[in-house]
């Protein structure tokens, strides 16, 4: 078990989150320290919070839910790909990659050398391209993970990139940290809540060399 990178964001008090998102936040309810017989701790977060993943409904009206992912999207090999480009993934880039039908691709950009260990949310990351997203899409991967909150970009292309990534049965994984991650093959085993009725669930990502 030693061989398994934890690449899951760690979910604590004053991390970045999407902005007009709820913040995370946890109470203690009841302390041992204080005479009560157990810990308890009552938590509030938005299900897009960490590193996590997006259900089809997020973006599409009649979307499929959390409950309905398949685990062969989460579970298996897995292949992380470097991107050079420092503003976003587009197809230029990714031809060169040869990637194929029903792979899962996670993609290492520059996010991973330092954002999550500010606790402010970063506007400028790198992102999907709409014609990124559009190949990805045609190509027909099966899972496609990103080391920032979004496949999508903050001030362009956030829409559209989840829609064209979710009408192609896509899922999505986002929040990744591959800062300790270099580029290859992996097993990958990604387990989100099973949180019914929910357009995405917070989840625990961990790599295996392969």
């Amino acid at each position: 078990m030693n061989n398994w990178i934890d690449v899951t964001v760690p979910v604590r008090t004053g991390m970045p989150y999407w902005p007009g998102d709820p913040e995370f936040v946890i109470k203690r309810l009841l302390e041992q320290s204080k005479g009560d017989m157990c810990t308890l701790s009552h938590i509030s977060l938005s299900v897009h919070t960490g590193t996590h993943m997006d259900a089809p409904l997020h973006f599409l009206p009649d979307g499929a839910t959390m409950e309905t992912l398949s685990l062969e999207a989460v579970i298996g090999p897995a292949r992380v790909i470097p991107i050079r480009d420092r503003k976003a993934i587009h197809r230029s880039e990714l031809l060169e990659h040869d990637i194929q039908r029903g792979e899962r691709i996670l993609f290492r950009t520059v996010n991973s050398d330092g954002l999550w260990a500010s606790d402010s949310f970063f506007e400028d990351f790198v992102y999907i391209a709409h014609d990124g997203a559009e190949y990805l899409a045609e190509v027909g991967i099966r899972t496609v993970g990103v080391d920032y909150l979004s496949v999508g970009g903050f001030r362009e292309d956030g829409v559209e990139t989840h829609q064209a990534l979710l009408r192609a049965g896509i899922w999505i994984v986002e929040g990744l940290d591959l800062g300790k991650i270099e580029p290859g093959a992996y097993e990958m085993v990604c387990l989100p809540l099973r949180l019914m009725d929910a357009e995405g669930s917070p989840a625990r990502a961990v790599l295996r060399k392969v």
